[in-house]
């Protein structure tokens, strides 16, 4: 009964007619034979349908009445008795109408694959449409693509340093991640969690040769190196992902530093075990700055900025102050006048101790190679930069140098 009614809820049965007693006539079986058409002295066409339809439908005896004349007129009247019955054959559905509203949608999934998935190919990499990082180049190497979001851009309409910064330390964690040796820790692997043992940066050194705008694509990569008995370099290397051209290219020094005690440690050989067959036999991406960083204080400086303070969000897991943190404190003592004429070039910066959420902080900024007073129209400015804490210990050093902006970057103030 189920079926039944099922089947009849799609493909409607006949309906039962009353002979002139009142009574329900039973459904008699029709023989369609074919379509014969019957010749007519007037010029039309007299088409009779003669076809067999099926005796049964879901198990049940179904009979039709008998034949059924169509006569067809030139102005398409039905001169007939009756209305043809509503058999099974004659009552099956527009699967045409069904296979048009599957093919759109499969045509509309298409399309937005084909969106996603419209990054350019290269031979060594699983293409990732999402974003979403890759090892290649034998295992050794992280990628990762970024968007440029709008909320990344500074005044003058391009990416800020604090945006390239932070997706260098994204690509670092998701290489570790990726390679199975994060443990519980930010950056940890299984080795360092037991040792109560965390990755701190020491120095620091970056070359922008070009900042990306709202809505470009970049591409990271990131390797590890050898560095000295006990400490690990990490390298980047940000591309455009569309044409290839090198925008930044970034070089560090990394130590480990016990988590309870908060003083460095050496590189036990458990942890070496894990981390060195990752290492990549390789120079520095960038030729080291051994220029000797100029120490400053209230009298050296030009610049100064007191009462900084951490806030809850600039700590990261391990209950310190997140590293590019520490560079945004260092320009809010570079002078207006430079920023708004210039862009940050390079950096190099080297880290002596961590600062925690109750610390206040002083950033100190010199300038050289150029009259204070001319910074808007100097062509080349360096600094020098000292982010310090209030009883005058130092927490990082710097050197920052400046290029003029083009005109076209350059942000109009009046538009």
């Amino acid at each position: 009964m189920v079926a039944t009614s099922a089947t009849s809820s799609f493909f409607p049965l006949p309906s039962s007619s009353l002979d002139p007693n009142g009574k329900t006539n039973k459904l008699t079986s029709t023989n369609f034979s074919g379509l014969n058409p019957i010749p007519n002295s007037s010029g039309r066409l007299k088409v009779k349908p003669n076809a067999q339809a099926p005796s049964k439908i879901n198990g049940n005896n179904v009979s039709l009445p008998g034949s059924v004349h169509i006569v067809k007129t030139d102005n398409n009247h039905d001169l007939s008795q009756q209305h043809a019955p509503r058999t099974f054959i004659n009552q099956l559905p527009d699967w045409s109408m069904l296979l048009a509203a599957i093919t759109t949608v499969f045509l509309a999934a298409e399309k937005q694959w084909m969106m996603l998935d419209s990054k350019p190919r290269r031979s060594d990499m699983i293409m990732d449409p999402f974003g979403l990082g890759r090892i290649v180049q034998d295992g050794l190497v992280y990628r990762q693509n970024f968007d440029i979001r709008s909320y990344e851009i500074g005044a003058d309409r391009s990416a800020s340093i604090e945006t390239v910064m932070n997706h260098l330390q994204e690509t670092a964690l998701n290489h570790v991640k990726s390679a199975g040796l994060l443990g519980d820790g930010f950056g940890s692997t299984p080795e360092m969690v037991k040792k109560n043992l965390i990755w701190v940066v020491t120095r620091m050194q970056v070359v922008v040769d070009k900042y990306p705008t709202w809505g470009d694509v970049v591409e990271v990569d990131t390797w590890v190196s050898k560095s000295g008995k006990n400490g690990m370099r990490r390298d980047w290397l940000v591309r455009d992902c569309n044409t290839g051209e090198i925008l930044t290219r970034a070089s560090s020094v990394w130590v480990m530093m016990n988590k309870v005690t908060r003083r460095l440690s050496k590189l036990p050989e458990e942890v070496r075990g894990e981390i060195e067959p990752y290492f990549v036999n390789s120079d520095p991406i960038l030729a080291e700055d051994s220029r000797k960083l100029t120490k400053l204080d209230e009298k050296t400086a030009d610049y100064v900025r007191s009462g900084l303070t951490p806030r809850w969000s600039d700590l990261d897991v391990n209950q310190h102050v997140n590293n590019v943190k520490y560079i945004g404190w260092i320009l809010e003592s570079a002078p207006v006048e430079m920023m708004e004429k210039h862009k940050l070039k390079s950096m190099t910066l080297e880290y002596r101790r961590e600062c925690g959420r109750d610390s206040v902080l002083q950033s100190l900024t010199a300038v050289s190679g150029c009259d204070v007073g001319s910074l808007g129209t100097a062509g080349e400015v360096e600094c020098q930069h000292l982010l310090r804490l209030q009883d005058g210990a130092e927490v990082v050093k710097g050197r920052t140098v400046w290029s003029s902006k083009t005109p076209s970057t350059t942000w109009d103030t009046t538009s």
